[in-house]
């Protein structure tokens, strides 16, 4: 679990300096406007929005509510793997080194 949590960690640590990086030298909509206009820009960004999809609905599986999974989806479809960095993370400290805790959250058998 300590591997788990430091790639967590660093994931986190490198997505915010990623996007430090992007948002005070980057150009969002004139770069994202060259990337749409190419192919695999596209197939980048579907690939990229899978990913946030197949990662949100965990977070909507293992929170105990709608109501406290949905800031954390709506993050993930601004933020990016920023948010399932920090999620991964906070999840990691919370199940206290109890994989299934950490899998299934709040449905997990002895998490209630």
């Amino acid at each position: 679990m300590k591997l788990a949590k430091l790639i967590a960690l660093l994931g986190l640590l490198a997505m915010t300096a990623a996007l430090i990086y992007g948002f005070t030298i980057g150009d969002f909509s004139g770069e994202g406007s060259q990337l749409l206009a190419m192919p695999w820009g596209i197939v980048s960004l579907v690939d990229l929005y899978t990913g946030f999809i197949l990662f949100s609905g965990w977070i909507l599986y293992r929170e105990a509510s709608a109501a406290r999974a949905l800031p954390w989806v709506v993050a993930m479809m601004i933020l990016g793997f920023w948010t399932a960095s920090l999620y991964a993370l906070l999840a990691l400290i919370r199940s206290q080194g109890d994989w299934q805790r950490f899998w299934l959250g709040a449905r997990a058998t002895h998490a209630r």
